[in-house]
């Protein structure tokens, strides 16, 4: 299959992977968290190869990139803070916390350095 597109971009690659063992691993959360922990860190872990993906998509327009680029940073933020819910709740082994926290610190830098030089990605 070939993309050269936004799937082809490693921070886009890292953040799906990300979400989708997101997804996973919610499935073990209790119950009561159906509408509350677990809609907020999938939205929000799904969110980034959204935002990568609209990007990609406005890159014609450097000030819309970075603004998606951003939004894409904020929504990963976001799930960082949900990720530490859900390990002082007991839901998250402290391995996987550490995996996917770590992993979502390598989507920011990878996102910070797309904002750093936009025109790499902008046509």
């Amino acid at each position: 299959m070939k993309y050269n597109g936004y799937r082809d971009l490693k921070v886009y690659q890292l953040s799906y992977k990300l979400a989708m063992e997101i997804f996973e691993i919610t499935k073990s959360y209790p119950k009561e968290e159906k509408y509350s922990l677990i809609d907020q860190i999938r939205r929000s872990s799904r969110s980034v190869p959204a935002n990568i993906g609209e990007a990609w998509k406005k890159r014609r327009y450097p000030k819309m990139f970075v603004s998606k680029c951003i939004d894409a940073a904020g929504e990963a933020g976001e799930t960082e803070v949900w990720l530490d819910f859900s390990k002082d709740s007991d839901y998250l082994s402290n391995e996987q916390y550490e995996k996917l926290y770590s992993g979502y610190e390598e989507v920011n830098r990878m996102l910070y350095g797309m904002l750093d030089k936009p025109e790499k990605f902008c046509k």
